[in-house]
């Protein structure tokens, strides 16, 4: 199997979001996923600047594996963060590193963007991610508790 990891292109819109869907399935909020392949092409790339950016896994032209992610411009560091949206691989093509391929191409692109840190959250019923993400060399941060505002 030959794995190429690359930015998103408008042309992979469709392909994003259906494992944006598979996601929302997998993390159990498919009830109030309302993203639209429409959504993720004016918003991923007709809109300057982006409100997020796409790494994604491509097996034979097929979209297996995706990685969202966005800039954080302002920190206390006063050097930019990468929050990390959402990663998803196709769960036919688990357990091969892909996961890992995406992530360290995140690592490349937030040492180019003078980033300080990769931030993102976890389910806490997701042990394999946090056994995935420990695995990296990441750590659990408990300093500060995570709040929503829902209007």
């Amino acid at each position: 199997m030959s794995i190429i990891i690359r930015k998103a292109a408008e042309k992979d819109s469709d392909e994003i979001w259906f494992l944006m869907k598979e996601l929302a399935v997998f993390e159990k909020y498919i009830d109030s996923f309302s993203i639209t392949p429409e959504i993720v092409r004016q918003s991923g790339f007709q809109k300057n600047p982006p409100d997020f950016y796409c790494l994604i896994a491509e097996n034979n032209n097929k979209i297996i594996g995706i990685l969202v992610y966005y800039f954080l411009p302002y920190t206390a560091q006063n050097r930019p963060a990468i929050y990390m949206k959402e990663l998803y691989v196709d769960e036919n093509y688990r357990g091969q590193k892909i996961g890992e391929q995406l992530m360290n191409a995140l690592k490349i692109e937030a040492q180019k963007n003078n980033c300080k840190q990769i931030k993102w959250t976890v389910a806490p019923w997701n042990t394999a991610g946090q056994k995935f993400y420990e695995r990296l060399g990441a750590g659990e941060n408990s300093d500060w508790l995570n709040y929503e505002w829902n209007l």
